[in-house]
């Protein structure tokens, strides 16, 4: 048994969280990886802005400003700079980074990179790309987020959903360009077609807060085109996503440059729902053109393939039996093993 203490000094949350409601991706990846280390028989600690000390599925979760232990065989040091100050006596520190690099070319990242020379992880090539080859590490890893046995093994759709498309990710990231697109060149083309928003501020914590205005207007834009088919909801608890995602016939999301894994897409098309995307950021890492899904370079086409999606049900079959297939495989174990390849 090895000893992995996890440290974050992001937004408050803890392993039950995502029970209690809506969970950003990296938080979401940070609660499955440390409970499958804890399952794997290690003995795990998260150090993080926690309100209170819990016990929970294996892992203690302990405010960060309790202190955190000198020692770890394995030290995570969850994307801030400052936590490289922490754990010195570890005998593997990590630095695992979520969003693009591009904070990390600082001179403060680079000082603590330099003396401490974590090995970094990156959670897909999109991700890796965008830190300099220059900047001092330990290694540089790729260890792509794990899907969650909750999304692997729920029960897919047996039979095509109505023309229902379900939007589940930041509203900041293209839902507004969605919008008038679904408006000008997709709801008129399909009868009864339907578009699902699960999105809000509440899923970001403090950040959601700190951006609340503008996602605000994006979703006042989106109630406001109830008469298309637009369908407004608020964010929801991972249970709850399931049973909507398994009503849903397709996913619609352009991706974004900060885009370095998307979750929501992984795991809508763990569930075999076929989704159109553009290729921007991972996009093109997420999706199988023509297979589990559409990538497309352009507006007409992205809305082509929504339409075609939304209304044919032999096309619609295919595509959610192939991802159905092939994106449900790499799952958190297989992530936790990389991880644990680390401390060797």
């Amino acid at each position: 048994m090895s000893t992995v203490i996890l440290a974050d000094d992001g937004i408050v949350f803890d392993g039950q969280t995502p029970e209690k409601g809506p969970l950003g991706g990296a938080e979401s990846s940070v609660i499955q990886l440390v409970e499958i280390l804890a399952a794997r028989g290690h003995d795990v600690s998260v150090y993080n802005n926690c309100e209170q000390a819990l016990d929970y599925k294996g892992v203690k979760w302990r405010p960060i400003s309790d202190g955190v232990p000198d020692t770890a065989n394995m030290f995570i040091a969850n994307r801030g700079d400052k936590l490289l100050k922490l754990c010195e006596g570890a005998k593997r520190t990590v630095f695992w980074t979520h969003n693009p690099c591009s904070y990390m070319v600082k001179f403060r990242y680079i000082r603590q990179f330099w003396r401490r020379r974590p090995v970094i992880v990156f959670i897909g090539d999109y991700h890796a790309d965008t830190l300099p080859g220059w900047v001092p590490n330990g290694g540089r890893v790729t260890i792509p987020y794990g899907l969650p046995d909750l999304f692997c093994d729920a029960e897919p759709a047996h039979q095509p959903p109505g023309p229902r498309a379900i939007f589940t990710s930041n509203p900041l990231r293209g839902l507004d360009w969605l919008l008038d697109l679904w408006r000008d060149e997709i709801a008129s083309y399909v009868q009864g077609a339907e578009l699902h928003i699960f999105s809000g501020a509440a899923t970001y914590g403090s950040a959601g807060v700190r951006k609340g205005d503008a996602m605000g207007q994006v979703l006042a834009k989106a109630d406001s085109l109830a008469d298309v088919g637009v369908k407004l909801r608020q964010p929801v608890n991972k249970a709850t996503l399931i049973d909507e995602i398994r009503m849903a016939r397709v996913m619609l999301y352009k991706g974004d440059i900060n885009e370095t894994f998307c979750l929501a897409v992984a795991e809508v098309q763990a569930m075999g729902v076929p989704t159109v995307v553009q290729p921007i950021g991972s996009m093109v890492e997420r999706v199988r053109d023509g297979q589990t899904g559409y990538i497309r370079n352009d507006d007409a086409g992205f809305a082509l393939s929504a339409r075609n999606l939304l209304s044919d049900d032999v096309l619609w079959s295919t595509q959610h039996e192939n991802a159905l297939k092939t994106q449900r495989n790499w799952r958190w174990p297989d992530a936790a093993a990389a991880f644990e390849e680390l401390m060797k």
